[in-house]
């Protein structure tokens, strides 16, 4: 199994092009499946979910070529309804085919999904919402079984909770549903309203009538489209706390700092200078970070997919912060492997509290989800020796190129079996 290297202490000078949002791009993926015409996708990052997703499609019936630059979707007007655990096994984002094939034929088979252990994430909520527009739909076994008998049907439908997966899989639905089906409580994401324009440009009718209310009319043609996918903030945010973790020095190019507004204040209270340019941040750290309490929340709040990641920059803090996850239960697994490099974090319940003047010393380590993987090659960073970071597939789900980006940049760090 592989493994990465990490040789610490290390400050980050350079530049950084960030990739497409992986996020963005599965929702826009999934919804391919509403149409019959050509689509043709750039700006996708290449990694493993987004591979995933691909083969999940080309199960359903589509037809993908892929010329690394450009990907382009077409889908027989014969399909298969059945989404198998095997592929929707290691990732969160294989409901989102529920909505479309529902959407499109009247009926599916998806597999409960898998990813990281990171919380229930539960589809309820999908299914709930789906049952709105005239779904009837089973469980058995791992696997749902829907079917819409007269056709997806417009409705008003108000999210019980934010959430990002169930407010993608409806607006998806909606899309080709008779009539105007309005979505409240939803999601807000900028991945989210990347979906909506990239349906919008593919002919359907998808609008926000309020800041968490989106007005849908179904259409019955889709057309043909060219689309660039945005950028990924994630990504932005993790190479951003890097630099102010390493005292480093770092230009991050093809992000718009609009849609990381909160991140971008929160580094700024704790001490690095930012600049924000058109389509770039230039980040400085300093070497006296302020401490911080943070409250992970739905976007515009601070993302919990950033969480792990301020965690170690909060280690390295003068004094004594505390970080409170409101959207997964689960996702505080970092916090052992952490404390194995010296930090000092206590949890009590959802709230975790963390020492400052932390010195990390380097480990053998262990990654359980995505976001804790990328913390644990940051805390390496900053760690006096080599540390070893085993089960990364978890990582390679979700940055592309993290160790030639990390190499350019300064960093010390080899893939090794």
């Amino acid at each position: 199994m592989k493994k990465l290297e990490v040789f610490g202490v290390t400050k980050l000078k350079g530049q950084i092009i960030i990739s497409g949002s992986k996020n963005a791009s599965l929702p826009i993926l999934a919804a391919t499946l509403l149409s019959n015409k050509k689509i043709s996708l750039t700006n996708l990052p290449r990694v493993k979910d987004i591979e995933t997703m691909l083969l999940l499609l080309k199960s359903l019936g589509s037809i993908i070529k892929d010329n690394k630059k450009v990907i382009t979707i077409k889908n027989n007007k014969q399909a298969n309804f059945f989404a198998s655990y095997g592929l929707v096994k290691t990732m969160r984002a294989g409901i989102l085919v529920l909505g479309p094939l529902l959407a499109k034929f009247g009926k599916a088979k998806v597999s409960l999904p898998g990813g990281c252990a990171i919380g229930t994430r539960p589809v309820d909520i999908h299914l709930k919402a789906l049952s709105k527009l005239g779904v009837k739909y089973k469980i058995i076994q791992g696997y749902v079984y829907a079917s819409a008998p007269q056709g997806l049907i417009g409705a008003n439908i108000r999210f019980s909770k934010i959430s990002v997966g169930a407010t993608e899989n409806l607006i998806i639905a909606a899309s080709l549903a008779k009539g105007k089906t309005i979505l409240s409580n939803c999601a807000i994401e900028p991945e989210i309203k990347d979906l909506v324009i990239f349906l919008n440009k593919m002919g359907c009718n998808v609008k926000w009538i309020k800041k968490r209310t989106v007005k849908i009319e179904g259409v019955t043609k889709i057309n043909e489209l060219n689309y660039e996918v945005m950028p990924d903030r994630i990504e932005a945010g993790t190479y951003l706390i890097a630099a102010a973790l390493t005292e480093g020095n770092l230009r991050i190019k093809g992000i718009d700092s609009k849609i990381i507004k909160t991140e971008i204040n929160v580094l700024k209270k704790i001490g690095a200078k930012i600049v924000q340019r058109k389509n770039e941040i230039i980040i400085q750290g300093s070497k006296k970070i302020k401490n911080i309490n943070i409250r992970t929340a739905p976007y515009p709040g601070f993302p919990t997919d950033l969480q792990a990641q301020m965690m170690v920059l909060l280690c390295k803090a003068s004094k004594k912060s505390y970080i409170r996850e409101e959207i997964f239960e689960n996702r505080f697994m970092h916090v052992a492997e952490l404390n194995r490099m010296g930090a000092k974090i206590s949890i009590n319940g959802n709230k975790a509290t963390i020492e400052g003047n932390i010195k990390f010393e380097a480990a053998e380590l262990m990654a359980t989800d995505l976001r804790a993987s990328v913390s644990l090659i940051l805390a390496a960073l900053v760690s006096k020796g080599k540390s070893v970071i085993n089960r990364i597939y978890h990582l390679d789900r979700g940055y592309e190129n993290i160790e030639k980006k990390m190499k350019k940049i300064g960093a010390k760090i080899k893939r090794v079996n």
